[in-house]
């Protein structure tokens, strides 16, 4: 028989992944809260996005329990984590470097601004989610557990289970975003530009780590060769 309805139990509890995927503190969530603080709430929204759509991405094939994109990962896990490195450290060198206030006057008032001035972070923040291959296993890793708990049994509850954290994550964004906006106004030029500066150093020091980790284990390897 084919499956119209979903299990009810899947869409609380893909809210509940969703919230839990995106609220630590890592290299893709300074680089959001950055894009909101210094953009407003539709800025932190573009940047929410695209890590979203991400989440959404790795979610899809943890819910299809495509175990071979697991198995790819981990087999392709140092080369991953070097892209992955590379590119948040282009992105923290050009935050840290950013000049405060925005060169570009239409874009300094949230109130002026729409979702597409700030299109180009979607995929942005989009690569760099796809490109973390913590957050890829740790996705399949939590969707291990939760099967346990709630049965995914076929396409329509896999669809809806990547619906629901993708709702999730959107609802964090949004609340995040919104209350990030309405202190945002009280920050002036030279603290935006010391936040910029703190946002990027420290999305260098993620950088950092995951190249240094990929760096020490290709060493590792070649010694015990």
């Amino acid at each position: 028989m084919i499956q119209l309805i979903p299990n009810p139990l899947i869409i609380p509890v893909g809210i509940a992944i969703g919230v839990l995927v995106s609220a630590p503190v890592g290299p893709v969530n300074v680089l959001c809260i950055q894009r909101a603080i210094s953009r407003g709430v539709v800025g932190g929204m573009a940047a929410g996005i695209g890590a979203v759509l991400g989440d959404g991405f790795i979610a899809l094939f943890a819910a299809l329990g495509v175990g071979n994109i697991s198995s790819a990962v981990k087999a392709w896990r140092l080369s991953i984590q070097a892209v992955g490195g590379m590119a948040l450290l282009l992105f923290a060198v050009k935050l840290y470097r950013t000049p405060s206030p925005p060169a570009d006057p239409r874009l300094a008032a949230a109130e002026e601004a729409s979702l597409l001035d700030y299109a180009w972070d979607i995929p942005q923040t989009f690569f760099l989610t796809i490109t973390n291959p913590g957050a890829v296993l740790g996705l399949f890793a939590i969707f291990g557990a939760v099967s346990t708990f709630v049965e995914v049994k076929g396409y329509i509850d896999a669809l809806t289970m990547v619906a629901a954290v993708m709702a999730g994550g959107l609802l964090w964004w949004f609340v995040l975003a919104n209350l990030i906006g309405r202190m945002r106004h009280r920050i002036d030029a030279h603290r935006l530009s010391q936040i910029n500066k703190a946002a990027g150093a420290l999305l260098g020091v993620f950088a950092v780590v995951l190249i240094g980790e990929v760096v020490l284990k290709q060493l590792a390897v070649l010694s015990a060769g």
